[in-house]
C-alpha cells in the first residue's frame, strides 16, 4: 500500500473550498489537492481543545483508515499534524445517507435489499480480513459515493474501530449504538468480529421491512430483548419476504457469537450469491413507507440525545447558576433511557463522568444531505424532565394542541449554558428570536409569515392528526383558514422557555404555553400544554423543521381544541 502523501503544511498542498458539517472540535470541508485538482473532504480537528485520551483515538482512527482500501469504505488519502490542528484528508462521498436514497427511490424490492447488504458485507469483510472491527455499524455510517443511479455504498465513521489479532476475543469496553448493540457487548463479554455481523441483522432486517428488529421506549426492555434475541417476523409485512432472506437473518441475530455466520460466510449465502433467482423483485411500497418514519423518528429523536449525551459530558457539573455541583456515575443505560431509536454512539466515556471532555463524534466524512445530523453539539444547559418528555415523548403520543391567539408578553430567557460559552448565548438568543416571530405569526392569523419561518417539508405532530407524523403546510394552512382569525378573545403566555444547541446550525426549544379564555357561558377557562420547536439554519436563515405539541392538560372540566373554541 502507498504510503500517504506527506508534506509540510496542509496549505503547501490543498486548498480549503466550503464548509460541509461541523462537530464539536472540528469542521469538515471540502478541498481541492493542488496538483491534482482532485476533490476532497478536509476533517480538519482543532486539537487544542483535545485530551490525551482523545489524541489517542484520534491516531488510532488515522492509523485503521490508512489500511482499509476498499470500494466501500470511505478511504483516507492523507493525515497531515500542525500545531493546533490535525487534518485528515477523506474521499468526498456526495450521495448522502443511504436510507434516505432508499425512500427517495421509485423501486425498491428485496434484490435491491440484497445487492445493499451484500455491499456492507463486503466492506465488513475487508475490514475483518485486515483485523478491524467497526464496532458502530448503523444507517449514519451507511453513505452513498455519489448521486448517480447505482452509486457505491461507502462504510464510514472509523472513530469507534478497534484492531484485534485473528479471532481474538476480549472486552474492548461499552462501545456503539443502542439498537445495534450485540448481546455479548451488552453483557460485557470478551467480543470481537462478530459483533459487527449481529448489526448488519438489524440493517438487513431494517432494509426489508422499514423498522427495527428490536425496539423498546425502555433502554433496559430494550437491552433484555437484544440479550434474548427476542425478535420475530410479523404478519402481514413479512409474509412477503422470501424464506431465505429470514435465514441470513437468523443467520446473523444468533445470540451465541461463535455460532454467528462470518462476512465471507455470508456473502456466499444463496440469497445474495443468487438473488436474480431466489430474491424477490416485486416492488415493497410498505416497506419505503416504513422506512419514511424511521428515518425522521432517528434523525430527530437522535439529534436530541445527541444533545442529551453532550449536557452529560460537558455540563452536568454544573448547576442551573452556573455552580460546580457532584455527579454521580451510572453503569449501562441508566442515563439516557430513551434512546433506543437514537443514531446516538455510546462510548465507554460516554457512560461515566469524564473531567477532560469528550473525543468529537462528528462523522469522518461529512457529505450527508442538510438535514442530516453532524457531531456532537457543544455544551448546553441540563434538560429539564419535562422538556425532555415533550421532545422524546412524542413518538408515541397522539400529541400537541391548538394555536393559540393573542401573546400579551413576549419570549424572555436565562441562558443558563457555561458562562465561558458566549457564543452559545447568542445562538440561544436567536432561537428565542425567532421563536418570538414564528408565535407571532400564529397570534396574527399571518400564514404567509408563518411559511417564511418554517422549512415548507417541515414535520409535526398535532392531537388532531391523530398520532401521525405530518409532512408541510396544508394541515396548519386548515387551521389559519378557519380556526385562528376567528378567535381573538384568548390570552396565551409562554412558561419556562429552554434552548438546546445541537452544533452551530441546529437547535430546540421547548416551552410551556398556557392559554385563557372564556367559554360560551362565559365561564374563564385555562388550559396548558408542552411545545417544542427544533430550528436550522440554512443560508444564515433560521427554519422551523419540526414542531410537537403535547395532549392539552386542562384546569377545568371542559376540553380544549381550535374547534371547540370556534363553536
Amino acid at each position: 500500500m502507498a504510503a500517504p502523501l506527506v508534506c509540510t503544511r496542509f496549505s503547501d498542498n490543498y486548498e480549503l473550498k466550503e464548509e460541509l458539517g461541523k462537530g464539536a472540535f472540528s469542521v469538515v470541508r471540502k478541498c481541492i489537492q493542488k496538483h491534482t485538482g482532485l476533490e476532497f473532504a478536509a476533517k480538519i480537528i482543532n486539537t487544542k481543545k483535545l485530551s490525551a485520551r482523545d489524541f489517542q483515538k484520534l491516531e488510532r482512527e488515522a492509523r485503521i483508515c490508512r489500511k482499509l482500501q476498499h470500494p466501500n469504505i470511505v478511504r483516507l488519502h492523507d493525515s497531515i499534524q500542525e500545531e493546533l490542528f490535525h487534518y485528515l484528508v477523506f474521499d468526498l462521498v456526495t450521495g448522502g445517507e443511504l436510507f434516505e436514497d432508499i425512500v427517495a427511490r421509485e423501486f425498491y424490492s428485496e434484490a435491491d435489499a440484497s445487492h445493499c447488504i451484500q455491499q456492507i458485507l463486503e466492506s465488513v469483510n475487508h475490514c475483518h480480513t485486515n483485523g478491524v472491527v467497526h464496532r458502530d455499524l448503523k444507517p449514519e455510517n451507511l453513505l452513498l459515493a455519489s448521486k448517480v443511479k447505482g452509486a457505491a455504498v461507502k462504510l464510514a465513521d472509523f472513530g469507534l474501530a478497534i484492531e484485534v489479532q485473528g479471532e481474538q476475543q476480549a472486552w474492548f469496553g461499552f462501545a456503539g449504538t443502542p439498537g445495534y448493540l450485540s448481546p455479548e457487548v451488552l453483557k460485557k463479554e470478551p467480543y470481537g468480529k462478530p459483533v459487527d455481523i449481529w448489526a448488519c441483522g438489524v440493517i438487513l432486517y431494517i432494509l426489508l421491512v422499514g423498522y427495527p428488529p428490536f425496539w423498546d421506549e425502555d433502554q433496559h426492555r430494550l437491552y433484555a430483548q437484544i440479550k434474548a434475541g427476542a425478535y420475530d417476523y410479523p404478519s402481514p409485512e413479512w409474509d412477503t419476504v422470501t424464506p431465505d432472506a429470514k435465514n441470513l437473518i437468523n443467520q446473523m441475530l444468533t445470540v451465541n457469537p461463535a455460532k454467528r455466520v462470518t462476512a465471507d460466510a455470508a456473502l456466499k449465502h444463496p440469497w445474495i450469491c443468487y438473488r436474480e433467482k431466489v430474491a424477490s423483485a416485486v416492488h415493497r411500497q410498505e416497506t419505503v413507507d416504513c422506512l419514511k418514519k424511521f428515518n425522521a423518528r432517528r434523525k430527530l429523536k437522535g439529534a436530541i440525545l445527541t444533545t442529551m449525551l453532550a449536557t452529560r459530558n460537558f455540563s452536568s457539573k454544573y448547576d442551573v447558576h452556573g455552580r460546580s455541583i457532584a455527579t454521580n456515575k451510572k453503569g449501562e443505560g441508566s442515563q439516557v433511557k430513551e434512546s433506543t431509536e437514537s443514531n446516538t454512539t455510546l462510548e465507554d466515556d460516554d457512560v461515566r463522568e469524564d473531567k477532560k471532555g469528550t473525543v468529537d463524534r462528528s462523522s469522518t466524512v461529512i457529505a450527508k444531505d442538510a438535514e442530516g445530523n453532524v457531531g456532537t453539539p457543544p455544551p448546553s444547559p441540563a434538560l429539564s424532565s419535562s422538556s425532555v418528555g415533550s421532545v422524546l415523548g412524542c413518538f408515541k403520543s397522539s400529541s400537541s394542541t391548538s394555536f393559540g391567539s393573542k401573546t400579551n408578553n413576549k419570549l424572555s430567557i436565562v441562558v443558563t449554558a457555561n458562562p465561558q460559552n458566549v457564543m452559545a448565548q447568542a445562538r440561544k438568543q436567536e432561537i428565542v428570536k425567532i421563536t418570538e416571530q414564528l408565535i407571532e405569526s400564529i397570534n396574527n392569523a399571518d400564514f404567509e409569515g408563518y411559511t417564511k419561518i418554517c422549512d415548507p417539508h417541515m414535520t409535526a405532530f398535532e392531537p388532531e392528526a391523530l398520532g401521525n407524523l405530518l409532512e408541510g403546510m396544508e394541515f396548519h394552512k386548515f387551521y389559519f383558514d378557519h380556526v385562528l382569525g376567528k378567535n381573538r378573545g384568548i390570552n396565551t403566555t409562554v412558561l419556562n422557555p429552554t434552548v438546546h444547541l445541537l452544533g452551530d446550525d441546529a437547535a430546540c426549544i421547548a416551552y410551556i404555553i398556557l392559554v385563557q379564555y372564556i367559554d360560551k357561558q362565559g365561564v374563564p377557562r385555562s388550559h396548558q400544554y408542552e411545545e417544542t420547536r427544533v430550528w436550522h439554519r440554512r443560508d444564515n436563515k433560521w427554519q422551523n423543521v419540526h414542531s410537537h405539541r403535547s395532549a392539552s392538560v386542562a384546569s377545568t372540566s371542559s376540553a380544549f381544541s381550535p374547534s371547540a373554541i370556534s363553536k
